[in-house]
Parts: structure tokens; C-alpha cells; sequence
């Protein structure tokens, strides 16, 4: 689970919420081992949570938001509080204090711009607030050119959007915040990514009346897994789509546990009942969900304890949801999680939800935690990945030596839409399909080996992209172009004789996929009507056919004709008499321009009109001339200028141009309501060809790889009748490790013929953890359907796959190394059963031998009375020496020879038991010092010289087994080569000496402390001014101190070089720093300030300043030559700042050899000192500035 991507439904709640104590209203705790908090007594209806300013002025400007709170208003505004108390930065917590909680938007009535008064702006705002409750509002306001929050919202935006204030640190007026119409999609990913949604409401457009606000509306909304479409369908790009991300509700039943997931997008809902609760752990930690919920049926554990989980069966839920925000439920658990949703999402009660899980009692459980994490399908950073994205890396154990893999994929895979195809495959190696599903896969594959035709691309379309698109009626012509060729490729698929086939084995894995039961002829039929009509619409590139809008690009061609005929009447004659006026110096000037941002075609010049009119040439066209003005009225400038008769036909032009697009975008949406009547066929023809390609790309892999097709048999479920035909037996002939290339001969390859359950031992680095591995990937993929890495394979349809490798100890649960561990035996030995298959490697490694042995005994036992197949790999020897009572259990050794008087691994599976561990051999090759290894010899010679025979391994016959040897280490056995040392050097280069990093202090201290002595003397006050700056070494963090405290810091780079930043939380920031490659040793200087405003200007003086020191910086523009463009746009909230950092720009950039143009420019040519500000530059606190080249 990534806990970014789910920050609004997977969070730390405090374990105390003193604000709860004044509801009156039932209060539902949100973590699950607190209890509601008491209520005192019976509290009066809630106006206001914040002490009035007690003047009359304010009591009446608060009596428009003076409206009591009913019990749902009140949980949206304690959920909103909870977030805000995770808010860090400075500028975040000055906006909070401002804020006042008796209604949805947090507003302060007493504050300027705070009045809620019915009709004004706040109160429409609060309207549409109060039906997305939960979601930061975004609304377009200032004549279209921003979106502004207020309120609550407003500090969100602040915090995780990066944007700054408006007004400044003003204290006198309420929150307030926004971005440009151009930054809006930013602002949503930032948004979304921190797991808030957010609805957005757009200005109608078209023409008001005087003196009457524009009408708003909601638009749409931007959620986790679900982007803002509107206005897609006017542009001519796309837009990526994420995975969706559900709404899950959690219930226990007689059957175990049960997950409901909720996708909005899609409108549909999949129940799986019956899980274990390891399973039910697996699932959340590879769902990323957007909100949780979890059912009281919970609480109801078998220890009776009032927090579930604690003791016993429950804890692994407990402790997954213990530090995540969730919400509880009653009732029907299907029916009040989908009145949540609707609730959560605004819908309406009408809207329906359809079941898309396929149910069947004859599949595999999924997955156990263990098993999914082990071959990388559950997000962790020390497990081997079976399937990741084209070359997987596979770290063994924590060594620095890395396995390059393609299991189930070519690159070329991931070329468009990589995520369908990825999410595909990880659900079925998570959720093994029904084996009936299992062998159509396989038999489908099996064709696909076959074929000598060639074969498609398989576009590849998000199912949640397309609903949504059609929903909204947003699918622009792009999007068209996609569905086209989707449905195309089924239809090709169609007609050719050998992908016929191959579509008709693909009906019941696609079935089982969207839950769509959908008829062969029927596909075929509806791919046919929805390919034909979009056809008719859309031509070949890409655009709507002139055919359905032939009046109104007629009326857009004779319009042009005029605008061409007006210019040329207008503007030509004055053109020709320009260029026949020749004039060394001062002569007049002219061309015509099209102004774009203004969509306008103008004419500018200077100094052509005649010093005397004499009827010449032109004179009459000039004399029509008018100065251009922009949409609103004003001047554009002195050179510009237009006449009427242009400016008609340029009105013309822009309305028959509207006229055409509103058509074009009357047409597209009309054929998307058409294509949403078929949605489910082009949902799941889309996934027909997303397992296409899936089963395709395996196939040709495999193929290289040498892989082969296993047999897949049932179970004989007669005790004591011995199978014939191979059921209740697994066997592998010929098996390679999966991350290795059986083709390329570099894998020791072992034949495993498993009747029973092996205990296996052997040496360290043996083979043992590869072997298990290999046998647990290689079983996965055949009960799936897909190819296996061996020579041939029989593979029976085991109910469930647990491997159990090394475990590692949980600090935050408060549980060893071996409670984890003797938890996951627990979960493997209750769900076990005579169809399973049972892996468990080094077992009960983490306690003393004795009581220790005696535990992984008892577990034998057990697995053996179950009957199940698997392995139980162990080096604790003296398990053989008690009675343990096995009927079905066979021991098996990894190989081991003697040569050259040294006992070495063969990493090849025997019969026996092997005692040798080599573990003096292992620590010496590690590099542990030879006194140490000798002395440990001696220890172990002394106490246990009786029982040692060294380098010999026992088989069945008694006999001393050898054979071949190839490396050391446990996974990487199978490779053939040597295993090269490459321990990372205990000393790293500094990249700043002392003396360098003294004079980089020095330089920082003399520049920042003068500058600083300035502001405050500005500022008229006799504050002392303090300015201590802090080295931080390569290894070494910044105190806690830094947090959320407006920080300055100089990075010193490995490479001489010095890069400058502001920044609230410095100990993240240098983390961030460090991750980059080479920087893992980087050096920093910083100081702390009073305030971001001052760090902000402190930044860009030390960005200037230190180049004219001698120190080099990564973070100043490079200049460039030729005279081309350079462009900077600096920002600050305050005045002041600006005018400081204009002024220091304007004197400083001359002397450096550029020159400056517009305001900056006559500033220049002043002296610098007597500056004249242009007003809308210093209104808005931003300043441009032209740069050119020297």
C-alpha cells in the first residue's frame, strides 16, 4: 500500500481528540482500539469553536454562519481538523490559526472576505462544499484566470500543492489560495497524489448581465486512480489515466474474512468471501484503495478482547489497519458499502452497481503474505520479484550481486499501456484462476506457440479510462482512434483462421477478468456496429469527417475569404508604400502580424503616415486606421492598429470558427452516448486484447527461455490407493531458477520427484532457499497456465501455494524475528491441507537448537499427518535424533563433494542427510578474520569432536556422496561463474576539504548577515542580528530543530560545485538530495531564519553572490550565446521583496555584461536608484525579466 496514494484514507490518527468532547452528536472512533471518548454531559448545539471578537461589528457579520451543524456536518469537520493537524510548514500552520469550525469551509465570519451572507460568492461556494463534503474545492473565479480555494481548502493547497497565499502573511482576512488556469492539472496530481479529491467548479461561460455574477457549476472531479476529463474533448492530446483505485470494506464470516472492493469508475463491486486473514493482508498491501471501511462483524474475535486482533486470530488485520484511517460500518455489508459510496462519491441513490467477481470453488486460495512477498508481489524492499516491470533485479539476500530477469514479458510489452497488461498478470500470480480457467489459459497459449501468422500490436486501453470518457462525454477524437483499432483488432482477430481460435479460447479468461458473460457472435456483431459507426464519423486521421459539418465549414472558408480580402484592401496598399519609401535612418516601418495570444491580425508599424497627404498611394488606407485594442477594451500598444472593416471580419471568422467547433465537440459527444450503450462489449474487448498480449509476450519469452508447457492433473482424494496416473505427485525434470537463462547452459539444473514431504538439508549456500524458490515460482505459473522453467513438468492442482522463507523481526508490532516467524507457521499449518503445497526454509532458526528442534519436529509431524506435498529445508541437525512419528516424509539432501581436502556444495538435490554446513568456509570467504575462523574451529572441535564428520555427506545407502562444485553463495549457485567481492569501500572521497568548506561558510556569513542588518534596519526595530551557520558531515542528519523551521542550505557537491535551497524540513530534503546517484556523501551548510519570505530572498542573494566569489553553482542558468532568450519569472508575497530583488538584479546583471530591456532597462539607464515600478507588475508582486545574450 503506498501511503501517499491513499493520504486522505490511510493515515495516523491521534490517539486523543479533546475537539470531539464538545459534540453532542454519537461520535464513531476511527481507529480501531479506541473507544469513543465521554461526552459531557448533553452539550448545546455547536455555532462556533473559536472565542468571538466580542465587538458588535463582528457579532453581526457572524450571525449569516451562525447555522447549528447537524451530526454529519460535524464528522466531515472533525475528519478535516484530523488532517490539518498533519500539516508541517509554517505558512500551512499561520492559515490554520485562522480558521474558525462552525461551518464546511473552516470561514471566520469576524475576518475580512469572511461573510457568508446568502447570494455573495462564500455562500455559493459553501453550497456546492456541502455536497462534497470530504473534497477540496476548487473554484474558477477572477474573470476566468484562477482557481481559488477558501478555508480549509486553502491550507491544503498551501501544504501539499505548493502554492502560496494570498495575501501574503496578512492575519486580518481568511484564508485564501489558488493557481493559474494553466497550473490547474498540477495542482490536481499534487492534490491527488496526497490522496485528497478534489471538485472543481467552472464559470459558465458565454455573456452576463451588467452588475450579475457569472453562473458556476461542478465539473467534474479529480480522485485518487481517477483525473478531471473536462474539457478533453475539445484537445488534441491525451491524458494518462492511473489504476483505479477502489473503496474496500472489510467483514469476517462463518467462511473467514470477506473484502468488498468498490470502484466508482467503473460502477461495479467484487465480493470475495472466505479468505484467510494472511490472504485478506496480501490483498490491502497490493490494492492501493482509496478509502476503508471495516465492519463491526470484526470486533466479534475469538479472545473476546474489546481490541479485535490482539490476542489470537485478528492481529495481522490489526496490525495492518492499526496506524490507518478507516471508518466503521453496520449492517448488510454489501448494501451499507455501497450506500458509503454513494454517499462519499455524491451519487445518486438511483445509480446501481453490478457484481463483477466471478465466483468458483474450484481455484486456488489466493496467495498467503509470505508467498507474495517472497516472489515480489507484495511491495517490500528485500524480497525477490517473479514479476516486475520488463528486467526484473533481484537482489539475494543483501548481497551487491543482482539477477537480471524477464520471466513473462518482452520490453516491447510495455510500450503502450504497461499498466493494464502489468496489472493483469500480478491479479492472476495473486488470485490463481479456477483450473478450469487454468487449462483454457494454457490451451491458449499453446496456439499462440503455434502459429505461423503474424500477429497484431494489441492496443491496449484503460477500462476505467474508457467508462469514464463515454460517461462524461469527454472522448476526443484520440480516444476515438483507440477504441477503433480495438475494435479492428478483434475483428482481424476474427477473420484470420488461426487467431480465430485463439479469440474464442480468450471468451472465458476475459469473462473471469470483468465479470462480463458475453457471447462469441455477440462480440463479433457489436465490434462490427461500434467500428462501422465511429467510421462514419471520425476518418482516417483522426478528425470528424467534413460530411457532418459541411454548412458550417462553408461559413469558416467564406469567412476567411473575407478576413484575406480585408487585409488585403486594408493593409497591402500601406505595405506597398512602405517598402517604396527608402530611407537610410528614421524611415517608416511596417508588417502585418498575427497577434496570438490576442487571435487577432493587425498591422504594426511607425512613422508611415505622410508628412503632407497628397492623395498618393495608401493615404486612404491609413487614414482608416484605428489603434488595436485587446477582448476587454484596452489599448494593445502605439504600433498597433487595425480598421473596422478588418475587425468585422475577424469577428466574423472567430464566431463561423466557434460555430464549427461547437459542432465538432456537438458530434464527438453524440458519438460517445451512442458508445456508451455498448460499453461492456468495448470493456471487455479491451481486456480480451490486454490478455493477448499478456499470453503472447509469455509465450515468445518462454519460448527463448526454453521453458515448457507442465501437465496439469487433479487430485486423488482415495486414501491409501496409490496413484498411476501422477495425481498427488509433483515432478520436475530438468528445473533452472527462474531468474537464470536455461537456454544460454549457465543453471544447474535438478530433477525433483515430490510424493511426499522432503526434509531437506545441506550446507550454507547449498542450494536449499534457490531450490524452494524455484519450486514455488514454477508451481505458481503451472497451476496459472503458463509455461514453467524446466525440461517437463506434472503439476497437480494444488488448493493453495505457502512458501515461508527467512523472516525478519517487526519493532513496530513489538514481535521478534521468531514470533513472526511461529506467526506464519501458524497460518501455513491451519490452512494446509493434503492439496497443498508446503515450502518452509531454514525453520525455527531464530531460537535455541534444543527447544528448537523439538518445535520444527512437532511442525513435521503435523504436515505429515496432513499429507501435504512440500519441503522443510532446516540446519538444525538434531531434529534427526528425536522420535518423530512420520509416515509420508522422506529425507532429501543438497550435494556435496570433497576435493583437495575441502568439502564444497554441488547445489544438486540427493537422498539423505546432510550434517556438513560449511560454515567455517562461508564466514572465511566473507571475509571474518582467519584468528577468528581458527579460533571457532577449535571451540567446535572441543565440544563436539565426537560427532564430527567433516565434508561427508549420508545418502540412503550410507554411502559419502560428491560431485561437482561451482560457487558459494546460496542463491547465486546456479550460475556457474565466480561470485566477485564487491563490498562497498569503508572510505569515501570528501568532496569539500576543510579550508574549502570554511570559505564557503565565510563567503554565506558575510553575504547573508549584511543583507540581513538591512531588512531589520528597514524595518526600524533593535532586534540583534543573530546568524549561526551549521555544517552538516556526510553521515550525519540535521536536529529536529529544522523542522518546520524555514531553513537556507548549500549543498557542497562531490564535484566542487554548490547548489542552494529553501526548505521547511531540511531532514527530508537532504534525503532527497542524497538519493540521487553520487550524492549519497554530499556535504551541507545551513542557517534558519525568521520566516519563508526571508529565506526565499536570502536564497536568491546567495545564487548571485557566490558566482562573483569564485564558487561554482548547479543552479544558476548557463549562458547562452547567439543572443538567444533567457526568461525568469521570480515571485514573492511581500512588496518590499520585490523591489529588493528587482533593484539587486537591475544593478548587478549590467555589470556582468548583459543588457536589459522594457522597465528593467530604464531602470537601468537611471542608475539603478531612482527606479520607477510599473503598478500591474508590483499589484501582482511578480516582476519579469527579459534577459539577452551578451
Amino acid at each position: 500500500m503506498y501511503w501517499l496514494a491513499t493520504r486522505n484514507a490511510v493515515v495516523s490518527l491521534p490517539k486523543w481528540r479533546s475537539f470531539a468532547l464538545l459534540l453532542s452528536a454519537p461520535f464513531k472512533c476511527s481507529s480501531l482500539g479506541l473507544s469513543p471518548p465521554p461526552l459531557i454531559g448533553q452539550a448545546q448545539p455547536i455555532y462556533c469553536f473559536k472565542n468571538p471578537k466580542g465587538t458588535a461589528r463582528n457579532s453581526k457579520k457572524s450571525k449569516a454562519s451562525n447555522n447549528v451543524l447537524d451530526d454529519k456536518d460535524l464528522s466531515h469537520i472533525i475528519w478535516w481538523k484530523e488532517n490539518l493537524q498533519r500539516c508541517k510548514k509554517p505558512s500551512t500552520a499561520n492559515l490554520v490559526k485562522r480558521l474558525m469550525y462552525s461551518n464546511l469551509l473552516g470561514l471566520d465570519a469576524s475576518l475580512k472576505n469572511g461573510s457568508l451572507k446568502e447570494g455573495n460568492l462564500n455562500w455559493e461556494i459553501l453550497q456546492f462544499k456541502s455536497k462534497f463534503p470530504r473534497e477540496v474545492l476548487l473554484c474558477r473565479v477572477r474573470v476566468g484566470d484562477f482557481y481559488e480555494a477558501i478555508g480549509i481548502d486553502a491550507c491544503i493547497l498551501v501544504e501539499y500543492a505548493g502554492l502560496n497565499p494570498f495575501g501574503g502573511l496578512r492575519s486580518d482576512s481568511v484564508p485564501r489560495a489558488g493557481c493559474p488556469v494553466v497550473n490547474l492539472r498540477q495542482t490536481l496530481d499534487d492534490l491527488t497524489r496526497n490522496g485528497y479529491s478534489v471538485c472543481i467548479v467552472e464559470e459558465v461561460q458565454g455573456p452576463t448581465q451588467a452588475r450579475s455574477r457569472k453562473g458556476r457549476f461542478i465539473s467534474g472531479h479529480a480522485r485518487p486512480g481517477s483525473p478531471y476529463v473536462f474539457g478533453l474533448v475539445g484537445v488534441d492530446h491525451d491524458l494518462e489515466f492511473p489504476e483505479p483505485m477502489p473503496v474496500v470494506g472489510i467483514s469476517q464470516s462463518a467462511r473467514g474474512y470477506c473484502m468488498i472492493s468498490v470502484l466508482e469508475t467503473m460502477k461495479t463491486y467484487s465480493l470475495e468471501d472466505g479468505l484467510t486473514e494472511e490472504a485478506l493482508v496480501t490483498k490491502l498491501r497490493t490494492c492501493q484503495y482509496h478509502h476503508l471501511f471495516l465492519h463491526t462483524s470484526l470486533r466479534h474475535n475469538s479472545s473476546g478482547t474489546c481490541r479485535w486482533g490482539e490476542y489470537g486470530r485478528g492481529g495481522l488485520l490489526w496490525g495492518e489497519c492499526n496506524d490507518r484511517y478507516f471508518e466503521w460500518f453496520e449492517g448488510d455489508p454489501v448494501t451499507e458499502l455501497l450506500f458509503k459510496v454513494r454517499e462519499l462519491y455524491g451519487l445518486d441513490d438511483k445509480v446501481g452497481f453490478r457484481n463483477a467477481y466471478v465466483s468458483s470453488e474450484n481455484r486456488p486460495r489466493p496467495l498467503h503474505l509470505g508467498t507474495a512477498t517472497q516472489i515480489g508481489q507484495c511491495h517490500t524492499n528485500r524480497r525477490n520479484s517473479l514479476f516486475i516491470k520488463g528486467v526484473t533485479s533481484i537482489k539475494l539476500h543483501r548481497s551487491t550481486r543482482t539477477v537480471n530477469m524477464k520471466v513473462l514479458c518482452l520490453e516491447d510489452c510495455f510500450a503502450v499501456h504497461p499498466k493494464e497488461w502489468m496489472r493483469y498478470v500480478r491479479d492472476m500470480l495473486l488470485n490463481p484462476p479456477a483450473y478450469e480457467i487454468a487449462s483454457t489459459i494454457q490451451a491458449t497459449c499453446k496456439l499462440m506457440s503455434n502459429i505461423t501468422c503474424s500477429i497484431l500490436e494489441f492496443t491496449c486501453v484503460s477500462s476505467a479510462k474508457l467508462v469514464k470518457l463515454l460517461e462524461q462525454k469527454e472522448a476526443n477524437h484520440i480516444e476515438f482512434c483507440r477504441i477503433k483499432n480495438v475494435l479492428d483488432e478483434i475483428l482481424f482477430m476474427y477473420r484470420n483462421s488461426e487467431l480465430n481460435e485463439i479469440l474464442k479460447s480468450l471468451m472465458d479468461p476475459a469473462w473471469m477478468a470483468t465479470g462480463l458473460k458475453i457471447d462469441f457472435e455477440t462480440l463479433v456483431n457489436e465490434c462490427e456496429w461500434a467500428s462501422a459507426r465511429i467510421s462514419e464519423m471520425i476518418s482516417l486521421d483522426g478528425r470528424v469527417k467534413r460530411v457532418h459539418i459541411e454548412e458550417e465549414f462553408s461559413e469558416v472558408e467564406k469567412a476567411a475569404q473575407a478576413l484575406s480580402l480585408a487585409v488585403t484592401e486594408d493593409f497591402i496598399p500601406i505595405i506597398s508604400r512602405i517598402k517604396a519609401i527608402t530611407s537610410p535612418f528614421g524611415g517608416p516601418k511596417g508588417e502585418i502580424l498575427y497577434a496570438r495570444e490576442h487571435e487577432a491580425v493587425w498591422f504594426k508599424g511607425k512613422r508611415f503616415a505622410p508628412a503632407v497627404w497628397a492623395g498618393t498611394p495608401g493615404e486612404e488606407q491609413i487614414k482608416q486606421l484605428k489603434p488595436a485594442v485587446d477582448s476587454k477594451g484596452r489599448k494593445v500598444g502605439e504600433e498597433w492598429f487595425t480598421t473596422i472593416k478588418l475587425e468585422d471580419a475577424l469577428m466574423r471568422y472567430h464566431d463561423a470558427g466557434e460555430k464549427a467547433k461547437a459542432k465538432v465537440l456537438e458530434l464527438l459527444r453524440g458519438l460517445s452516448a451512442e458508445l456508451q450503450t455498448k460499453v461492456n462489449i468495448l470493456v471487455f474487448a479491451s481486456m480480451v486484447l490486454v490478455i493477448a498480449k499478456a499470453l503472447f509476450a509469455h509465450v515468445s519469452e518462454g519460448r527463448r527461455r526454453k521453458w515448457v508447457f507442465p501437465t496439469l492433473t487433479g487430485f486423488n482424494d482415495s486414501k491409501g490407493v496409490k496413484s498411476l496416473d501422477g495425481a498427488n505427485r509433483m515432478k520436475f525434470v530438468g528445473l533452472s531458477p527462474y531468474w537464470f537463462n536455461a537456454a544460454e547452459g549457465s543453471a544447474v539444473q535438478n530433477t525433483v520427484d515430490m510424493q511426499s514431504l522432503f526434509l531437506l538439508t545441506g550446507p550454507n549456500g547449498g542450494g536449499k532457499s534457490s531450490l524452494l524458490r524455484s519450486i514455488c515460482a514454477s508451481a505458481l505459473l503451472g497451476i496459472c497456465g503458463l509455461m514453467v522453467p524446466a525440461e517437463s513438468a506434472l503439476i497437480p492442482n494444488f488448493d493453495s501455494i505457502m512458501l515461508h522463507m527467512k523472516s525478519y523481526d517487526s519493532p513496530a508490532d513489538g514481535k521478534s524475528s521468531f514470533q513472526v516467524e511461529m506467526s506464519e507457521i501458524r497460518s501455513l499449518v491451519t490452512g494446509a491441507s493434503s492439496r497443498s503445497l508446503v515450502l518452509v526454509d531454514e525453520i525455527c532458526r531464530g531460537t535455541e537448537t534444543a527447544k528448537g528442534a523439538c518445535i520444527a519436529g512437532s511442525i513435521v509431524e503435523t504436515l505429515d499427518r496432513i499429507g501435504c506435498l512440500g519441503i522443510v529445508s532446516t540446519h538444525l541437525h538434531d531434529i534427526f535424533d528425536l522420535p518423530l512419528d512420520t509416515s509420508n516424509t522422506v529425507y532429501k539432501a543438497m550435494g556435496t563433494e570433497y576435493v583437495d581436502g575441502r568439502t564444497k556444495p554441488t547445489w544438486r538435490l540427493i537422498d539423505g542427510i546432510c550434517r556438513e554446513s560449511l560454515a567455517f568456509e562461508t564466514a572465511k570467504k566473507e571475509g571474518i578474520p582467519e584468528s577468528i575462523i581458527q579460533r571457532a574451529e577449535d571451540l567446535y572441535f572441543s565440544a563436539y569432536a565426537k560427532g564430527v564428520i567433516s565434508g561427508k555427506t549420508i545418502n540412503s545407502a550410507g554411502q559419502f556422496s560428491s560431485d561437482r562444485i561451482v560457487n558459494d553463495s546460496d542463491e547465486a549457485h546456479l550460475s556457474g561463474g565466480t561470485t566477485a567481492s564487491l563490498h562497498p569501500s569503508t572510505h569515501s572521497t570528501k568532496a569539500v576539504d576543510t579550508v574549502e568548506k570554511k570559505d564557503i561558510e565565510n563567503a554565506i556569513t558575510m553575504i547573508c548577515q549584511k543583507k540581513l542588518i538591512e531588512l531589520y534596519k528597514q524595518k526600524n526595530t533593535s532586534e540583534v542580528v543573530s546568524f549561526h551557520c551549521v555544517a552538516i558531515g556526510a553521515r550525519e542528519q540535521p536536529p529536529p530543530s529544522t523542522i518546520s523551521a524555514s531553513c537556507v542550505y548549500v549543498m557542497l557537491r562531490p564535484d566542487k560545485k554548490l547548489y542552494v535551497g529553501v526548505t521547511d524540513d531540511l531532514g527530508s530534503r537532504i534525503r532527497s538530495h542524497r538519493s540521487k546517484e553520487g550524492m549519497d556523501n554530499a556535504a551541507f551548510l545551513y542557517f534558519i531564519v525568521p520566516g519563508k519570505s526571508i529565506a526565499c530572498l536570502l536564497e536568491t542573494l546567495l545564487i548571485n553572490q557566490l558566482p562573483i566569489k569564485g564558487f561554482k553553482l548547479t543552479n544558476v542558468s548557463d549562458e547562452r550565446s547567439d543572443g538567444q532568450y533567457l526568461f525568469s519569472l521570480f515571485y514573492s508575497s511581500r512588496r518590499e521583496h520585490c523591489l529588493t530583488l528587482e533593484t539587486l538584479i537591475i544593478n548587478q546583471l549590467p555589470a556582468k555584461g548583459f543588457k536589459l530591456a522594457g522597465v528593467a532597462n530604464e531602470a537601468a539607464m537611471m542608475g539603478g536608484n531612482a527606479i520607477q515600478f510599473h503598478p500591474l507588475y508590483m499589484k501582482r508582486r511578480i516582476f519579469p525579466l527579459h534577459v539577452y545574450g551578451k
